[in-house]
């Protein structure tokens, strides 16, 4: 990793202003609680995607349905039309979509859709879809921060990172651009040499956030190019506290506090939240007295302490008791966040 500047430009001139355009945000508007409300621009822009639109030697019947819907995205399919499709990969890519988009519009904001799949069943909706949702979210969450710090934390919940523990430091890169840029033989240092067919290597600089330098995100927000660094009393570790909290906060109307603990020393440890299915698993093998191997306590990246505001919103048998939240990588480095876990997984005293 690097740690050269990062731009010419100085910090002061560096501000966010309308970042992750990719995640459709512009295209939507907010409800009287704060929520997006789903629009027929932003169910456009799925159609738009090179997968959905018909290719010229498309069948009569697709060209039909997409121009339709291109007209009015919210407009019902007729029974039997999706079926008609003369091409296989097109039949289903519509029976997908259609179903997503009868989810969105059901719901009536994307965080509503959200919160649903979860409490209801996600069954038949891509992995890609949920990470496109959480995304916008995200990005309705952080709207104003002056925070690069946090943006880069708030990729978390929608990007694979891969992990890289070197001298104490727990530091993440996001997963596709590490792989994308990782020289033949492995990569020490993650990003160093980027290898592109029939061409040399040629020098990239894969840079670590901190407190100092974080404005520089803004102008490579896109890009995925920056490194978040999560050791214990790391700034970047804080940054993503705070988007966990607001994550919470957006969602469920509740205020919580999360701090990173070193160790869980709690005789009245009563509930606990995996940040990801390995830090799940490993927090239920060690509430539960199973044995738990130091290969996979070594997984565990970060431990958390989260409170609540008010006890009240708590279950009652379990008010005013500490939940604690794990983050962990898989036995090939890798980090995955379920974020949908601290919605679902909390001990309220009452859905929300």
């Amino acid at each position: 990793m690097s740690d050269l500047p990062m731009s010419e430009l100085p910090m002061s001139e560096l501000r966010p202003t309308d970042f992750w355009k990719e995640s459709g945000f512009h295209l939507l508007t907010r409800d009287a609680d704060g929520w997006l409300a789903v629009t027929p621009d932003f169910l456009r822009a799925y159609l738009m995607r090179p997968e959905m639109r018909p290719p010229e030697d498309a069948c009569e019947t697709e060209h039909t349905l997409f121009a339709g819907l291109m007209d009015d995205p919210a407009r019902p399919v007729p029974p039997g039309m999706v079926e008609a499709l003369a091409d296989a990969d097109a039949r289903e890519n519509w029976a997908v979509w259609l179903g997503f988009r009868d989810r969105l519009l059901g719901a009536g904001t994307v965080e509503g859709c959200y919160l649903r799949l979860f409490r209801e069943g996600a069954r038949g909706v891509p992995g890609l879809f949920i990470d496109q949702m959480a995304h916008v979210i995200l990005r309705n969450v952080l709207d104003g921060t002056p925070s690069g710090l946090r943006a880069r934390a708030g990729e978390l919940f929608f990007r694979p990172q891969t992990v890289s523990v070197e001298d104490g430091r727990v530091r993440l890169a996001d997963s596709e651009t590490v792989e994308m840029l990782a020289a033949t033989g492995g990569f020490g240092s993650l990003g160093r040499l980027v290898v592109e067919a029939g061409t040399a290597p040629r020098s990239v600089d894969l840079d670590i956030l901190d407190e100092t330098n974080h404005p520089r995100y803004w102008g490579r927000d896109s890009r995925h190019d920056t490194v978040l660094d999560v050791t214990f009393a790391a700034a970047g570790l804080d940054a993503l506290c705070r988007v966990l909290e607001g994550w919470v906060k957006h969602f469920l109307g509740v205020a919580v506090s999360i701090q990173p603990v070193q160790r869980i020393s709690d005789e009245r440890w009563v509930w606990h939240a995996g940040l990801d299915g390995e830090a799940t698993a490993i927090l239920n093998d060690l509430y539960n007295g199973a044995e738990v191997g130091e290969d996979r306590l070594a997984r565990i990246l970060s431990l958390f302490r989260l409170d609540f505001a008010d006890p009240a919103a708590m279950r009652a048998d379990i008010a005013g008791r500490p939940v604690y939240l794990a983050m962990a990588m898989t036995a090939d480095r890798k980090l995955r966040l379920k974020p949908q876990n601290l919605l679902v997984n909390l001990p309220l005293a009452r859905a929300s």
